[in-house]
């Protein structure tokens, strides 16, 4: 018997250690600012430290800040770093002229499916910084590394693991950042929007992921806490993971493994501004992309109805069956709103039903984004 439960013990205690959950730097700071720990991906983050919607409104209205640690950066350096990423990715890194100007770009299976959405930083010819997905971080690596050895074997692909991230968004982040890093005001002050500065210990990007102004700040792991606890002694409040998705939802931003993936391409994922189909320039997953026009389309959904629309939930057009993408209450509308992949033909300003737990709700076909700088963009 004593053996027995000596096996069970050490079969759960292996199966514990299996589901371990990976942690950023910032994982006892959340803690002890009462954040809610759940898993996601794989990862223990926060999902929120009180509120949700509170929360949603302080980025809208004012200032928040989101551990963003557990996305990778990674750099391409190296003799035609360029011409790689111009082959590599949709859309094309020769719009990139200006030093640190960044572009957002999906990676393209053969197929045309997407392998990620990411960012990419142009610093010099020699070298560019690129921000992958936390969930797709290492297969993205690997993609980039395995095309590398290819079409520019001269180039090296690093990650950057001793980089930490901190997104601070909102209208008021940036003179929050300044009082916390007044060193970087100077490089930063003047930054537009997708343009990022290289600070030394600091890399400053006017960018983020709410639809509101901010910086996304990568730093040395080892500073990161003390900017974290620095950010909140000047006001700066902790976001979770809850109303970082509905701030993303309302600005119209997707989120790889919902609103596109590996089996769907970047033009019936709303990403057709992101792909380049009118230079000569080829780039993986181009020639599927032209033999396959899409069939179906992102659109933003408004529910008329009272309900909440939610992932995965049956939409009923007129011209056949789509799916809702990404669902939620909108507390900037104070309605429940979602990005819906519906057939082509569907307009704006149609009625489409939508099976909510057996029963056909009436929702708009609107134009996203829902909500942006403040403002709600849907009446």
């Amino acid at each position: 018997m004593g053996a027995r439960l000596y096996g069970l013990a050490l079969f759960y205690l292996q199966k514990a250690a299996m589901t371990t959950l990976k942690t950023t730097p910032l994982n006892a700071a959340h803690r002890a600012m009462g954040a809610k720990m759940v898993d996601f991906g794989g990862w223990d983050m926060p999902v929120n430290y009180g509120s949700q919607i509170d929360e949603h409104h302080q980025v809208r209205n004012d200032v928040g800040m989101f551990d963003v640690c557990h996305m990778r950066v990674v750099d391409a350096k190296g003799d035609g770093v360029r011409a790689f990423l111009r082959y590599l990715l949709a859309n094309n890194a020769d719009k990139l002229a200006a030093s640190g100007r960044a572009l957002y770009s999906a990676m393209l299976r053969p197929d045309g499916g997407v392998i990620d959405d990411l960012i990419i930083y142009f610093m010099t010819e020699q070298w560019f910084r690129i921000v992958v997905n936390a969930g797709t971080a290492d297969k993205d690596i690997a993609w980039m590394k395995q095309q590398a050895a290819v079409h520019a074997p001269k180039l090296t692909i690093t990650s950057r693991d001793d980089l930490a991230m901190v997104a601070v968004q909102g209208p008021h982040a940036r003179t929050k950042v300044w009082e916390v890093l007044p060193q970087t005001k100077a490089a930063t002050e003047h930054l537009i929007n997708f343009q990022a500065a290289d600070c030394g210990e600091y890399f400053v990007a006017r960018t983020g992921y709410t639809g509101e102004d901010g910086f996304e700040v990568m730093l040395p792991k080892e500073k990161v806490e003390a900017f974290w606890y620095a950010l909140s002694k000047v006001g700066v409040k902790p976001i979770g993971l809850g109303a970082r998705d509905t701030l993303r939802l309302e600005a119209g931003m997707n989120l790889y493994g919902q609103d596109m993936d590996e089996t769907v391409g970047p033009l019936e994922s709303g990403l057709g501004w992101t792909v380049d189909l009118k230079s000569d320039r080829d780039f993986i997953g181009k020639a599927a992309l032209l033999a396959n026009p899409p069939t179906k389309k992102l659109a933003g959904l408004v529910l008329l109805d009272r309900g909440v629309l939610r992932g995965h939930q049956k939409v009923k057009t007129a011209h056949g069956d789509g799916e809702i993408t990404s669902g939620s209450f909108s507390p900037t509308l104070e309605k429940s709103i979602a990005l819906a992949r519906i057939p082509n033909e569907v307009q704006l300003g149609d009625t489409v039903q939508v099976e909510i737990r057996d029963k056909l709700l009436n929702a708009k076909v609107v134009k996203y984004p829902f909500a942006r700088n403040g403002k709600g963009l849907i009446n």
